[in-house]
């Protein structure tokens, strides 16, 4: 493979980025970004300069030249309708990122600043002579929707089921396991379990993703700091109980539900320990949590009929054998079971990058509409 990739992956509180050169990858940074340096801001997407300039002071520090790069690849933000696949960064993306119009979260600002490094890169190659251009991109954005028409379907007109889920390490994982079988993604379908922060749950046909939960906001199984589904009266009685405000009610949904909501933590590692240790009530909630993401999978498998050729666990939390051998032994008699631990999101953003560069991966053109 040929070529030079920058991968830019927004966080909260950092920002990450791998460099790969002819398919290696050469490194892999965290930038942190310091608390009492983000209260700058008045919001999240006014620290696009600051991280533009944090990554590519740290490449110059690596002895990186910017005008070797050839493509930087951004982690896709919340962008609707969209649909699987690799986007080249545009003005009409840019714009609705930056208003936030179908959200505001710092994975908004991956291809803002991917676009500034590009241009940056780009009037380096004219002062250079070299007519290359440079070029930027997301790949998968959380919120793409091939959602077939009946699973959109919700139980009031006004609550429309939506998807937000890992699309990046969700369909990279499918390329991985049809790779492994001689096959291509769109001649397999695999139920994608993705454990991590946020639990989301995909299923994959022929290279679309034609359900799934939104992961961000309420649906779907329980995770190491979401609630997942919840019961609707509790929640109703909850909104107007008077003792908490609109946003103190979402954090419990995501942010303070799940693990933290009941044990104060969203380290599953801890509570793992402590199940193995002997605290019977950290056993019995990640029994809980194991069952959820089962049923879910279940779930998913009657949208086909049950026809699914693999199910596939991975994310931060499928590191953990005790808890991935709990979902398996519950879904197994569906189809064999595939552990792809980790986040993947840099790995997969780089295979994107070289698709593109060799033309194997077909170039979408964001529109809004």
């Amino acid at each position: 493979m040929k070529g030079r990739i920058l991968v830019i992956n927004t966080g909260s509180t950092s920002t990450k980025i791998g460099f790969y050169d002819a398919g290696n990858k050469m490194f892999e940074q965290n930038l942190s970004h310091p608390a009492d340096e983000l209260v700058k801001y008045s919001s999240v997407m006014e620290q696009d300069i600051m991280r533009r300039d944090a990554i590519t002071d740290f490449l110059e520090k690596r002895g990186i030249a910017l005008e070797s790069i050839d493509i930087v690849m951004a982690r896709g933000g919340l962008v609707t309708p969209i649909r699987t696949g690799v986007y080249e960064v545009n003005g009409q993306m840019k714009e609705a990122l930056l208003a936030g119009r179908d959200g505001v979260h710092a994975c908004n600002l991956s291809a803002l600043i991917a676009d500034d490094v590009a241009v940056e890169v780009n009037a380096l190659r004219d002062a250079a002579g070299i007519s290359e251009r440079c070029r930027a991109f997301i790949a998968d954005p959380p919120m793409a929707d091939e959602m077939v028409p009946e699973a959109k379907i919700g139980g009031l007109p006004e609550f429309p089921r939506r998807t937000l889920f890992h699309a990046l390490n969700s369909r990279a994982m499918v390329r991985r396991y049809a790779r492994s079988i001689g096959r291509t993604n769109k001649d397999v379908t695999v139920i994608v379990a993705h454990m991590g922060g946020g639990t989301s749950v995909s299923l994959h046909r022929r290279g679309l993703v034609i359900d799934t939960n939104d992961a961000l906001g309420g649906d779907g199984p329980i995770s190491p700091e979401r609630a997942g589904s919840v019961p609707g009266f509790p929640l109703v009685d909850m909104c107007f109980s008077g003792e908490y405000t609109k946003e103190e009610i979402k954090k419990r949904l995501v942010g303070r539900g799940g693990g933290v909501a009941y044990f104060g933590t969203n380290d599953f590692r801890e509570l793992t320990a402590r199940a193995a240790a002997g605290d019977a009530e950290c056993d019995v909630f990640l029994k809980g949590y194991c069952l959820s993401i089962a049923k879910y999978i279940a779930a998913l498998s009657a949208v086909v009929c049950g026809k699914v050729d693999a199910i596939i666990l991975t994310g931060g939390v499928a590191y953990s054998e005790s808890l991935v051998s709990q979902v398996k032994e519950r879904v197994d008699f569906i189809a064999p079971v595939e552990i792809y631990p980790g986040e993947n999101e840099l790995e997969s953003l780089a295979e994107n990058g070289y698709g593109i560069l060799s033309g194997e991966f077909e170039i979408k053109h964001y529109t809004g509409n």
